[in-house]
């Protein structure tokens, strides 16, 4: 089966907007045009973590699509936009898998183990995880669109380009500020 074409800007758009506005319904219209770039988004993320994860790239697009269609007030403004707020939510669902399996696996305790480079390694334990997740969270709260940046680049895989329209950014200030985000993770997650 050969995957679908990605659509037309605009046309993504209008349903995006069309959508936010209750006149079209998520999984109707909007899940097929957007269903082979979510799951190629999925299989990115899915890279980073152990080799024998029991979640696949179609569970998580799935699992996160239920998250994003399931907020009634999902207003989004472009395709960057959308896929931001998707690569948020299968973000948000492989750390609640990594919560549940550190639970069950080692009772729930959770010690900081420091990363040597920011981006994980393809069999990143849980704590690793839950550390970076963590130090993205202390970033947020300290520079919420530093953490956005790192959120679209290191978890949706959005390029500088796509980074910089999304959050209506010039690329220099997207590329100065992902330098220094990195830069601020490794030492909180070496610290």
């Amino acid at each position: 089966m050969q995957p679908a074409a990605r659509p037309a800007a605009g046309q993504l758009t209008r349903i995006l907007r069309d959508v936010g506005e209750g006149r079209a319904r998520p999984s109707e219209e909007l899940l097929p045009l957007v269903y082979e770039e979510l799951l190629l988004i999925a299989r990115q993320r899915l890279r980073d973590e152990r080799v024998n994860h029991t979640l696949n790239a179609t569970a998580l697009v799935h699992e996160a699509y239920l998250r994003l269609a399931g907020n009634d007030a999902a207003a989004w403004d472009n395709r960057a936009h959308f896929f931001g707020a998707a690569a948020r939510a299968m973000r948000q669902v492989l750390i609640d898998y990594a919560r549940r399996r550190g639970r069950a696996k080692r009772g729930g305790e959770r010690h900081q183990v420091p990363l040597s480079v920011v981006d994980l390694a393809t069999e990143a334990p849980v704590e690793d995880v839950l550390a970076l997740d963590g130090v993205v969270e202390k970033l947020a709260l300290q520079d919420p669109r530093m953490a956005d940046i790192v959120q679209l680049r290191f978890y949706a895989g959005l390029s500088v380009e796509e980074t910089a329209s999304a959050l209506g950014l010039s690329e220099r200030t997207v590329r100065r500020e992902w330098s220094v985000a990195r830069a601020w993770i490794m030492r909180e997650l070496e610290g």
